[in-house]
């Protein structure tokens, strides 16, 4: 017998993404409330199973800038210029 996960709503609004990642794991979880399962997130049929493809980032940087390296002293300038702007 498999057992069901389970988060009380104060945990559902302040750890969602904790919550969320158990429903995207394939598993079913009870929402409580004064230990009273008011509610049930269960992952939606194959939404589950797909994971999202992710764009390749440095593909698209190395076509944009190609393999530029700045030096190691010229990024020490450009961060004590801008120290404490932000």
């Amino acid at each position: 017998m498999i057992h069901m996960k389970t988060a009380t709503v104060r945990q559902l609004r302040t750890e969602f993404p904790k919550v969320l990642a158990w429903v995207n794991a394939g598993q079913e979880v009870a929402i409580t409330r004064r230990r009273k399962i008011v509610a049930s997130l269960t992952p939606a049929g194959d939404a589950a199973k797909k994971k999202p493809t992710l764009p390749d980032f440095g593909a698209r940087l190395r076509a944009r800038f190609g393999d530029k390296i700045i030096p190691a002293g010229v990024m020490a300038d450009i961060l004590a210029d801008n120290k404490g702007r932000y």
